[in-house]
């Protein structure tokens, strides 16, 4: 007896459709050479949208209400080490008062020197959506290793990093600690400083490492300006220096939270 069933061929399975991921370039010496291209690469690699400068601009009053206690309490770490507190027994570009040879928290150079990191700190909540947020960024990190100023200030890497860390911990916990902030403001907020810091931290490495030195050619164009100035202009807004310094003294409180 014959079977008459036709013979079939036996199925293969389907090969799986091959995905093919998106591979975004870089270009390496772009890095090293054009400050835009190293942020949008950061921007880029950080996710740090739309969403983040948001986060940003709606938070700066609750940011800014934190600065006057941030500054003391960083300023506070910075004079308990004897290795950061000498930096500043060097006279800053503009101050022109006197000098004490173990500088305190009342000291001039350390209110003359409050009163710039609250305004750096008060630039940090303007617009990041900027290219002249981020230049001045760099230039934060470029007066650090002693370019850009008349009078040149050199501070360690691992002084500048552990500061930042610093600051950003400080900020962090009180922000999730704000009793009114709805947690999820919280949690943007908190990521979108983050990521501003970590920014800020490589531009201060870039200063100090060697990565990519093939690319760069030497300092010799980079223009002495005022501290807080930024390609001759104002940047950061910094109050009267007499009255500046009567505000500082009397700053020992944290500032009550903002609604």
């Amino acid at each position: 007896m014959t079977n008459d069933t036709p013979l079939t061929a036996p199925k293969l399975a389907a090969k799986p459709a091959v995905r093919t991921r998106h591979i975004s370039h870089i270009n390496r010496e772009d890095l090293y050479t054009n400050l835009e291209a190293r942020i949008h690469y950061l921007h880029s690699f950080l996710d740090f949208n739309s969403a983040d400068i948001d986060a940003l601009i709606t938070g700066s009053k609750y940011v800014k209400a934190l600065i006057p206690a941030v500054v003391n309490i960083v300023y506070k770490k910075l004079l308990s080490y004897d290795i950061t507190a000498r930096a500043f027994t060097t006279r800053s570009t503009s101050f022109e008062g006197p000098l004490d040879e173990q500088p305190d928290e009342n000291s001039p150079q350390i209110l003359h020197r409050k009163m710039f990191l609250r305004a750096y700190l008060n630039k940090l909540c303007t617009d990041p959506s900027r290219m002249e947020f981020w230049e001045y960024l760099d230039k934060v990190g470029m007066m650090h290793v002693g370019l850009g100023r008349a009078h040149p200030l050199h501070v360690e890497y691992i002084h500048l990093g552990a500061c930042l860390s610093f600051i950003q911990d400080i900020l962090t916990e009180a922000i999730l600690s704000h009793p009114r902030l709805h947690i999820q403001r919280k949690i943007a907020l908190v990521k979108a400083i983050g990521k501003v810091i970590w920014i800020q931290n490589d531009l201060m490495a870039k200063w100090h490492v060697r990565d990519g030195e093939e690319y760069v050619s030497d300092n010799s164009d980079i223009v002495i300006e005022k501290e807080g100035y930024l390609n001759g202009k104002r940047c950061l807004m910094t109050k009267n220096w007499p009255t500046y310094r009567r505000l500082l003294v009397s700053e020992e409180k944290p500032a009550a939270p903002v609604a």
